[in-house]
């Protein structure tokens, strides 16, 4: 990374104050080209920019000498007017700087934070962690980016890497020492030891995930033909035009998809086509396989046709309660009606309780796709640390259980993963 970097790091303009961050070897020379001389370390000074052509603007300026930085390079910033001239004719000088030979250019998307990974100031959690702060819209998503980006993830990854070598240790004090009495056996509690870090590993395994944080709770609207369904959907989400409603069989075709927020939760309410077992329209068909599909998908399924005849686990819903010759139910869980209103305070109030079920608790880590998926790795490694008596056997699945850790703070990774990752920033970040 021999090159030097620049771009906005904050809003796009017109704003009261634009920011824009210079990270590498040519931060200082650059630095000083444009403001005539480099300020005291880690203090703003206010200076005019100039290039030969003339005045650029009067900014403060600030220079943080390398390592102890944000990206762990010399890095400068320049605080300018907002006005998009201003941050334009900046950029261009930038740009046209000769600094005898050193590389400046304009950053790509997450540049910067890469380089913070690359120079050991963050690990890959935490940079996942930054990410998803950055699109956060919701509070619990605020907090929980913040559980992540703040590194108290990463300090329980490293707590557990620590076990499994400290672990390893002792196998292989066994297998290279197996004549030795005073080394040549496990310690008496080791394998209890091991069942007991497989149980923790699980018990993360099993908590909410942050993709439930991401795109909300998941609510699928199923039943038959003209049972309600479109008509609540419409009342859920707050719009009486979302979905069609008439009293033709078979009007919604389609998976109809709107995100809500009820009490601060995110919730994605999907409507799907009536469900029946035949039908000769083709693009009915279609509609009813991806009803289908939607189902599966869910964490809640309002049933709204016949009692029992639901999806397994789906809440029994009584709509059209202010009409007779509607599917009777003898133990609804809500009796509804989405035109009159009656009992929809309530069934919000039942989605809102179970959601806080369904969801990561408030400023805790909740595991994305990639981290769920190597701390089950690292779960099975251990589940064949236990299972066995042969020491290599427990030496191999204490191996596998490592390179996860390893792999989920970025001690081993794939640039094809960081280009996915850090592809997710803005430019300046």
């Amino acid at each position: 990374m021999d090159d030097t970097i620049f771009a906005l790091s904050s809003g796009m303009p017109p704003a009261a104050i634009a920011v824009v961050r210079i990270s590498g070897p040519a931060a200082a020379p650059a630095l000083t080209a444009l403001a005539g001389s480099l300020p005291p370390p880690r203090r703003a000074s206010l200076r005019t920019l100039r290039t030969a052509e003339g005045e650029l603007d009067r900014a403060l300026v600030l220079y943080f000498p390398g390592p102890a930085t944000a990206t762990g390079e010399d890095l400068a910033e320049l605080h300018l007017h907002g006005g998009r001239a201003v941050v334009a004719a900046v950029e261009k000088a930038l740009a046209a700087l000769d600094l005898g030979g050193a590389v400046l250019r304009r950053a790509t998307p997450g540049e910067f934070t890469r380089r913070a990974f690359a120079n050991g100031r963050i690990d890959l959690a935490e940079a996942e962690g930054l990410a998803d702060l950055l699109s956060a819209e919701t509070e619990l998503q605020r907090r929980s980016a913040m559980a992540l980006a703040g590194g108290a993830f990463s300090k329980q990854v490293e707590q557990w890497r620590d076990r499994v070598l400290t672990a390893s240790a002792s196998v292989e004090a066994a297998l290279d020492f197996d004549d030795e009495d005073d080394v040549g056996e496990l310690p008496a509690d080791f394998r209890a030891g091991l069942e007991m870090f497989h149980v923790e590993l699980c018990e993360w395994l099993a908590r909410p995930r942050a993709e439930a944080l991401r795109d909300g709770i998941r609510v699928a609207l199923a039943g038959p033909p003209n049972a309600g369904k479109s008509t609540l959907f419409n009342a859920l989400v707050g719009d009486e035009s979302a979905a069609i409603v008439t009293p033709l069989a078979g009007t919604t075709r389609d998976v109809l998809m709107r995100p809500i927020a009820l009490a601060g939760i995110p919730f994605t309410v999907v409507d799907t086509a009536g469900l029946r077992d035949e039908t000769d329209d083709g693009i009915e068909a279609i509609g009813i396989a991806r009803a289908r599909d939607a189902l599966g998908q869910a964490d809640i399924v309002l049933w709204l046709g016949a009692e029992g005849e639901g999806p397994a686990g789906a809440w029994e819903i009584a709509a059209q309660s202010d009409r007779t010759g509607g599917p009777g139910k003898h133990t609804p869980r809500h009796a509804i009606s989405a035109m009159t209103g009656a009992g929809m305070e309530a069934l919000r109030d039942d989605l809102i309780a179970t959601a806080a079920t369904l969801l990561p608790k408030a400023g805790a880590v909740a595991l994305n796709a990639r981290q769920h998926r190597l701390i089950g790795q690292a779960a099975d490694g251990l589940g064949i640390a236990c299972g066995s008596g042969d020491p290599l056997i427990v030496a191999e699945g204490l191996r596998l259980a490592r390179l996860s850790f390893d792999a989920l703070i970025g001690r081993s990774t794939t640039e094809d993963m960081l280009d996915a990752l850090f592809g997710r920033f803005c430019i300046g970040k």
